[in-house]
């Protein structure tokens, strides 16, 4: 069975291969590439600037420039060029208006438009087809005819893809600044209008030059999935770029090859891989994959409960009542699962061997976790506003989730509270501060303060991080350092939120 699989699958790959060795399918599996490529980049930026509804009502509002076209020079693909060109920029011009002169709505001004102009299109091939000797087939424009593919179609689509390329290359800093930060882009002194015409200028090219590979329907999907791809493989816009001109060329590649195997229409096929390709990001994308975040959920779950673990331990410890039982008991999980946990945490040294006690790092964590825990509280109760009956349960997950540096600065702007609206004491970090040296004892500032701010007023003063710093004298309400040969006067307040280390 596995031998007559494999002389089916070898005699496949043969016809595919003698397939694409013809003329025909030479030019449309360049035809196919060059747009794959070409919508993928072009697409990013459309995708970007949640202009998937504007691709589409340009891939239709371009139907009447081609019939005109038709009209006037007959079957060109410079003409048909042309005529496109001209409709999409009459259709963006016409969006723009209603959406600036007219009290409607982004969306339904797209709409109206481009389903006036797809419309007038239809009514024009319909018109056209009545007469004697002429046909103009819809299909082939609406799901393209990528086994048609003339060398002057081939000329035109090449020379788009390097209009799009070196474009892109051109005015990515354009592009970039008005995709992200349009306000800041217009104090720049860009125009965000012109970039804006400018990128719908481009994406006309691309849906013409896509006319005959995968048509105004379907060049929709060449220019949102590759692109929406990419977008979940990386967060970096030129990696992005590069990856979705990747993906846009395989789906081309494998679209075509499939559609000679089955006997299908290449157009949809390619579209099918693309979604595909899609498909698979969403579920194995390295950090926004479904699975990434199934497991990664599984594994902030489980730290939750070692930590859960470890802070009832210290609770129940520090009542002489830690057993067994009493941890099931503050626990909401079996027995079980709760010796495993404790496996765990032996092997990582922060339980002992033959005990349920914690270890000086099992005590630390502890100490970190009830500290984000009354931090917490006294932050929703003093900034929030909230009761302290309202408090516990917030605190309860929040203190799994907020990091050292973010506690510091609860803790800073709390003014260093000492207890908890319960009145229970809040465990200090136990850092040296900045106010806590003694007369002529040298330190230097560590690089990470806990607040920007505090690492501006530094700078502001001339003291430098990392540097040797000795502290003079204390007096009411400052203190006076000197670094280098400079003696600087620090305010008492700011001192006591600078994080120093001994040298």
């Amino acid at each position: 069975m596995s031998k007559l699989l494999n002389a089916t699958s070898f005699e496949t790959m043969e016809s595919v291969i003698e397939v694409l060795q013809q003329p025909w399918a030479t030019r449309a599996l360049l035809a196919s590439s060059m747009v794959g490529v070409m919508c993928g980049i072009l697409g990013c930026f459309i995708v970007l600037r949640n202009m998937a509804l504007v691709g589409d009502a340009i891939a239709h509002a371009i139907l009447p420039g081609v019939v005109f076209a038709f009209m006037l020079v007959g079957q060109s693909a410079l003409g048909f060029f042309a005529g496109a060109v001209i409709a999409g920029l009459v259709m963006a011009v016409g969006i723009t208006w209603i959406q600036q002169k007219v009290t409607t709505k982004n969306d339904a001004a797209i709409g109206i438009v481009f389903t006036a102009m797809f419309s007038i299109g239809v009514i024009g091939i319909s018109s056209i087809n009545r007469r004697p000797g002429v046909h103009l087939d819809l299909k082939d424009f609406l799901f393209g005819n990528v086994l048609g593919v003339s060398n002057e179609d081939l000329y035109l689509t090449l020379g788009v893809l390097i209009y799009v390329l070196i474009s892109v290359i051109l005015f990515y800093r354009y592009l970039f600044a008005t995709t992200f930060q349009p306000i800041i882009a217009q104090t720049m002194g860009i125009s965000v209008q012109t970039i804006h015409y400018f990128l719908m200028l481009m994406l006309a090219f691309a849906v013409v030059a896509s006319l005959r590979t995968v048509g105004v329907i379907l060049v929709v999907a060449m220019l949102i999935t590759p692109a929406s791809t990419a977008l979940l493989l990386s967060n970096q816009l030129r990696k992005v770029l590069v990856i979705a001109g990747a993906i846009g060329l395989l789906s081309a590649i494998l679209g075509l090859i499939l559609a000679i195997i089955f006997e299908t229409t290449p157009g949809p096929a390619m579209a099918i891989v693309a979604t595909i390709l899609y498909l698979v990001a969403v579920l194995f994308a390295p950090e926004k994959g479904l699975v990434f975040k199934f497991f990664r959920k599984q594994q902030l779950q489980k730290r939750i409960r070692l930590e859960d673990i470890i802070k009832q331990s210290h609770r129940l410890e520090e009542r002489g009542e830690l057993s067994l039982a009493a941890l099931l008991e503050k626990l909401e999980f079996g027995e079980t699962r709760l010796n495993n946990h404790l496996r765990e945490l032996r092997t990582k040294k922060y339980v002992e061997k033959n005990s349920l006690n914690l270890t000086p790092s099992g005590r630390k964590i502890a100490e970190k976790m009830i500290r984000a825990h009354r931090l917490w509280e006294t932050y929703l109760v003093e900034k929030m506003g909230l009761s302290e009956h309202q408090i516990h349960e917030d605190a309860e997950k929040y203190e799994h989730l907020l990091s050292e540096e973010l506690l510091d600065e609860v803790d800073y702007h709390l003014g260093y509270p000492t207890t908890d609206p319960h009145g229970s004491p809040i465990p200090s970090r136990r850092k040296l501060l900045l106010s806590q040296l003694a007369v002529k004892q040298v330190a230097v500032i560590t690089h990470k303060q806990i607040s920007n701010i505090i690492s501006a007023k530094l700078w502001d003063l001339g003291i430098l991080p990392e540097m040797p710093i000795e502290l003079k004298a204390k007096q009411n309400g400052t203190i006076s350092v000197k670094q280098e040969e400079r003696v600087v006067e620090v305010p008492l307040d700011l001192a006591e939120a600078v994080s120093v280390k001994t040298v």
